[in-house]
């Protein structure tokens, strides 16, 4: 197995000590600070593996499949942690989490016609904003802007950009549902 498929299973094991460290943090700091670099060390991984694979020309099915499952595994594990213990709200994470498999569904219809849908500027964009935000969610500043604190905020934003990101792909990959066939 080479190296950017360790680190994408890295953040597969990396995703349930973020969310119990989550979980037991509620009312401790420093809990919330470990789980922080849990989870910031687990996104790093994923911006490390998708380097990695292309400089080293390593990219495969296998590693695209496991760099997908294990972004998507990340974010909706800290999403329903954070859920659970009261710092996100529920819709919040319904949009993020239906947007993720959304696009998973987008490309298994483009890959049932032989396409491909590659990342965008918007996802990418949408992936960085939304490790940031839960980031901060998770570490829960007491830096209040106007009505919200900050981690709302970037919240906020990181909605706001996956519902854009969802947008752009589905209007790119229209032509997917028009021309795909399924196949019995």
């Amino acid at each position: 197995m080479s190296i950017p498929n360790l680190l994408a299973v890295a953040r597969l094991i990396l995703t349930p000590v973020a969310m119990a460290l989550i979980l037991a943090g509620v009312d401790s700091q420093a809990t919330r600070a470990a789980a922080t670099v849990v989870f910031v060390i687990a996104a790093l991984t994923d911006f490390a593996d998708g380097y990695l694979a292309r400089r080293w020309q390593l990219t495969s099915t296998l590693g695209a499949f496991l760099d997908t499952v294990a972004d998507k595994i990340l974010v909706a594990g800290a999403l329903l942690a954070l859920v659970e213990v009261g710092t996100v709200s529920t819709w919040v994470a319904f949009i993020i989490i239906a947007r993720e498999i959304a696009i998973m569904g987008l490309r298994s219809v483009a890959a049932l016609d032989q396409s491909t849908v590659p990342p965008s500027w918007w996802g990418k964009s949408k992936a960085a904003l939304q490790f940031t935000a839960i980031a901060f969610a998770i570490l829960r500043l007491d830096i209040v802007i106007g009505p919200w604190r900050l981690d709302q905020w970037l919240m906020a934003a990181a909605v706001v950009v996956t519902v854009v990101s969802a947008g752009d792909y589905f209007s790119r990959f229209r032509s997917v549902f028009t021309t795909a066939r399924v196949k019995d």
